[in-house]
């Protein structure tokens, strides 16, 4: 593991070197977005302080994940539990990585309770700046995931961080209003170096390996940015005060109360021609006009399917007969496949909801299949967990 105060020292001399009038100074104090409600961050370094165990935690997409880190040690996650590791030498810390490449807050705060959750997280970054849209929909989904953390019993700290596509853009205006209602630090790695590049002072390709990943250097300046934050708490460590209660939301507590539903997890209430495959672990159909059902408990239901460049089809998705949806397992990309959430029904009334899935004749004129594959459902407002 390389210490955090290396790393950061290394990426700073290495931006420094490249970029013409970059001054640090005023970079770090950029990048805080707002301090926020620090007493949550200061009671687990309290915690660190008395040498226990400390788990430190981060949830998002593929930048999360790691994506385009030369190694796991230069991913921003490792990097931040570096600085614990440093500032703490006397707590036992663990790092949880849960961050999945091309999925949003919807899919994250469905999978919460089943990748982060359980294993009881201290301190929490939640990045999903660049991979959802920057619309209220995503804020809803963002508060559900933010809330489940909030509100378990250990009282973890979140801190929210924003990345950038090239462009400059991510889903600050609208994350932010839910960071803002809940008094979270906010840290964007946006703010610090979008004026630099704008202003040619510093090259995109200098800390971005395409238009959306860091490369090494971008993955230490936002651990550094993060790190900033947590020195700014750690020198008030020694005033600690009680934490706040949650407060009531501020879009929607659905998605605080959610359900997923793998594909091998899900038992057809019919089915005519659809066959699960356990190895890719999902609901697969090639022929047209075959319909599988499935029932599912709450008030908003999600879909899961595969989107990639090959032989796939498209498929009406409608909940209790209701208005249908089409979605399309094909796109025009070739950088591989991923999994696609998509709400399919709102505003339903709690209970059980029956989801019919029909493959369709019509495919996109770069396919030369029809192939869909379900990869689960998932719930949200959902009476029990």
């Amino acid at each position: 593991m390389i210490p955090m105060k290396s790393a950061a020292i290394a990426a700073l001399t290495l931006i420094t070197a490249c970029a013409q009038a970059f001054d640090n100074k005023t970079l770090q104090p950029q990048s805080l977005a707002s301090t926020g409600d620090l007493r949550r961050v200061q009671q687990v370094m309290a915690k660190a302080q008395r040498g226990e165990k400390v788990t430190v935690a981060v949830i998002g997409g593929s930048i999360t994940q790691g994506a385009r880190a030369s190694k796991p040690e230069s991913q921003y996650g490792s990097l931040v539990a570096g600085w614990w590791r440093s500032a703490f030498p006397k707590a036992q810390i663990e790092f949880v990585n849960a961050g999945i490449g091309a999925t949003g807050s919807n899919f994250g705060a469905l999978r919460a309770r089943r990748d982060l959750l359980s294993h009881n997280p201290d301190f929490v970054v939640v990045e999903y700046g660049v991979n959802d849209g920057n619309t209220q929909a995503f804020a809803e989904t963002l508060e559900g995931l933010v809330r489940q953390i909030l509100k378990q019993p250990n009282r973890p700290a979140v801190v929210q961080l924003f990345m950038m596509c090239q462009g400059g853009g991510n889903a600050q205006e609208w994350h932010g209003k839910v960071g803002a209602h809940y008094s979270l630090p906010i840290i964007s790695y946006r703010d610090a170096l979008w004026p630099e590049i704008k202003a040619g002072r510093l090259a995109w390709d200098a800390v971005m390996a395409d238009d959306v990943h860091p490369n090494d250097l971008g993955h230490a300046c936002a651990a550094d940015f993060v790190g900033y934050l947590l020195d700014i708490a750690k020198a008030g460590i020694d005033k600690p005060s009680a934490v706040r209660p949650v407060p009531a939301p501020l879009f929607s507590e659905l998605y605080e109360h959610t359900a997923l539903f793998e594909a091998p997890d899900l038992k057809p209430l019919s089915n005519a021609g659809w066959t699960l495959d356990e190895k890719d672990r999902s609901w697969v159909s090639d022929k047209p006009g075959s319909v599988i059902e499935f029932e599912i408990d709450g008030q908003a239901i999600l879909s899961m399917h595969f989107v990639v460049k090959r032989a796939m089809g498209k498929a009406k998705l409608q909940v209790d007969g209701g208005a249908p949806v089409v979605y399309d397992g094909w796109f025009d990309q070739t950088w591989g496949g991923y999994r696609c959430t998509n709400l399919l029904a709102k505003d339903l009334k709690p209970g059980k909801h029956t989801v019919r899935i029909e493959v369709l004749e019509e495919k996109s004129p770069g396919s030369d299949g029809h192939e869909f594959r379900l990869f689960g459902l998932g719930a949200a407002g959902v009476t029990a967990p």
